[in-house]
C-alpha cells in the first residue's frame, strides 16, 4: 500500500503537485480524570486523537481530489471539563493537497 500521508521532515513523490493549504481540526475520546503528558489517559487520547486526524485527511483528500498530504504543523492541547470530571485532546492540523 503506498503512503498517501506524510508527516513534517516526510515529503510526497517528486511529481506530487500542490493543490492548495488546509486545516482539519479533531479530538479525542474524552476519558475520566486529568491528565499530563506522561500519564496513561494521555497517551490513550493522544493515540485516539491520531487515529481520527488521519480519518479526517483522508476524507478531506477524497473529497477534494488529492493523492498526498504533508501534514506541515500540528497543534495539540489538552482540555478539562471540571463539572464531568472529563479530559481530552483537541488538535487542529495545518496539510499541504497534493495531486
Amino acid at each position: 500500500m503506498t503512503n498517501t500521508i506524510f508527516w513534517h521532515r516526510d515529503l510526497p513523490p517528486l511529481d506530487a503537485e500542490i493543490m492548495g493549504d488546509h486545516i482539519v481540526e479533531a479530538v479525542s475520546v474524552h476519558v475520566s480524570g486529568r491528565m499530563s503528558r506522561r500519564d496513561e489517559l494521555w497517551t490513550r487520547c493522544e493515540q485516539d486523537l491520531m487515529a481520527t486526524v488521519h480519518t479526517r485527511i483522508l476524507e478531506e483528500m477524497t473529497r477534494l481530489g488529492g493523492r498526498y498530504a504533508h501534514v506541515r504543523e500540528e497543534h495539540i492541547d489538552s482540555h478539562h471539563n471540571d463539572a464531568t470530571g472529563e479530559a481530552w485532546l483537541a488538535g487542529r492540523f495545518g496539510y499541504t493537497l497534493y495531486s
